[in-house]
């Protein structure tokens, strides 16, 4: 199919209700956590972190201090980083798509967008992080990241390996594939809700990493991370979702559990991520998902052209940490006083105690204190 042909294939209106409050306009909105309607929370000191010990609903900041472990300690041992690339040539699952422009409003509906997209390569960057504690041969838990290097996943995990304070693990850094939103590679392979990125990475990425770097990875879900921020953080709960035995701990700052799905027929979810609160979650049988969430009080409002009123980054979030509490699923969430979307400060203070939380349960050895909390729902 040619370019002209396969752009007019793909493009789509989307149609929607207008939302009148939102209609003013996309920027950021300071948010209350005490406003009605969200999840009760507990106020930490200003500049602390609630305990990984926890579970529910917290209230952090103002202020905003790096952790000590996200800076790099040379009295540590420091693994190995790998970088390589793979290109859409590489990868049966995603060909490559390309989006000419960001989603324009419909002149017909002004609650629509039309989006144009036509076949077209990438190449990603991906990076593997390898502890000096791993024993070649071992199969080592691990933790795959979206939106490609991440070096302060890496400095932070020589820190807390060295304290016993999380296991002896790989880390996989995977880069998307360009562009961002709907008709996107990065849309498509982070928005779609299906299992399909995840069996990408399953059967095209984590191969190739063992093959590569003469690692072995485990197979059991417990040891079995994913993480991610806005796109990247709702792909990290869409893959263990779909595929709950392969992954069972998600980690995600300003998640993107909203209405920015792509493909947009998608019959069985037509809401994209918002589905997640709205109808998935309460619906379905609790699964064996251990999640830490985060959003700031200025996070995303509605920064598209659609009036759907599934485009509130904050709402979704506490709408999220609401239907995970019904369930009873391990889960802690973190509302941040003065921050962004996938705000800097937060993650530099938040992110090395986020992931102490994320592996309670999971065997450190030599460590005293790793409680045996499971990742299992509780009844």
């Amino acid at each position: 199919m040619n370019k002209k042909l396969l752009t007019s294939a793909l493009c789509f209106t989307l149609v929607s209700g207008a939302n009148p409050a939102l209609a003013a306009g996309g920027g950021p909105h300071t948010r209350d956590p005490h406003t009605p309607g969200y999840v009760d929370a507990k106020e930490i000191t200003d500049g602390q972190n609630p305990s990984a010990n926890d579970d529910g609903n917290f209230i952090i900041g103002p202020t905003h201090n790096p952790a000590p472990e996200m800076a790099v300690n040379d009295s540590v041992p420091h693994g190995t980083v790998y970088n390589f690339t793979m290109s859409s040539t590489d990868s049966k699952m995603y060909p490559g798509i390309h989006r000419d422009a960001v989603g324009r409003a419909d002149p017909n509906n002004p609650a629509g967008m039309i989006v144009n997209s036509y076949a077209a390569p990438y190449t990603r960057k991906l990076a593997v992080y390898v502890p000096a504690q791993y024993v070649p041969g071992t199969a080592a838990p691990f933790i795959v990241g979206a939106d490609g290097v991440d070096n302060a996943l890496f400095t932070v995990l020589d820190n807390l390996i060295a304290k016993k304070k999380v296991p002896v693990m790989i880390a996989i850094s995977i880069g998307n594939g360009g562009d961002d939103a709907q008709g996107s590679e990065r849309g498509l392979e982070y928005d779609t809700m299906s299992g399909k990125y995840a069996e990408f990475v399953e059967s095209e990425v984590l191969p190739l990493v063992e093959s590569k770097y003469n690692v072995k990875l485990t197979k059991d879900p417990e040891g079995r991370a994913t993480m991610g921020g806005s796109s990247g953080g709702s792909c990290a709960l869409i893959m263990a979702w779909y595929h709950p035995e392969l992954y069972h701990r998600v980690l995600t700052y300003s998640g993107t559990y909203v209405n920015q799905q792509w493909p947009l027929n998608n019959p069985e979810t037509p809401h994209g991520a918002w589905e997640f609160h709205e109808h998935l979650i309460p619906n379905s049988p609790a699964k064996p998902i251990r999640i830490w969430m985060e959003v700031g009080d200025r996070d995303n409002f509605n920064p598209n052209v659609q009036r759907d009123n599934m485009h509130d980054w904050v709402v979704a979030n506490e709408n999220m940490a609401k239907v995970l509490a019904a369930k009873g699923y391990h889960y802690q969430f973190i509302f941040a006083r003065n921050a962004g979307h996938t705000d800097r400060a937060v993650k530099a203070q938040t992110f090395p105690e986020a992931l102490v939380w994320l592996w309670k349960g999971y065997p450190i050895e030599g460590a005293k204190d790793a409680a045996a909390v499971p990742a299992a729902p509780q009844k």
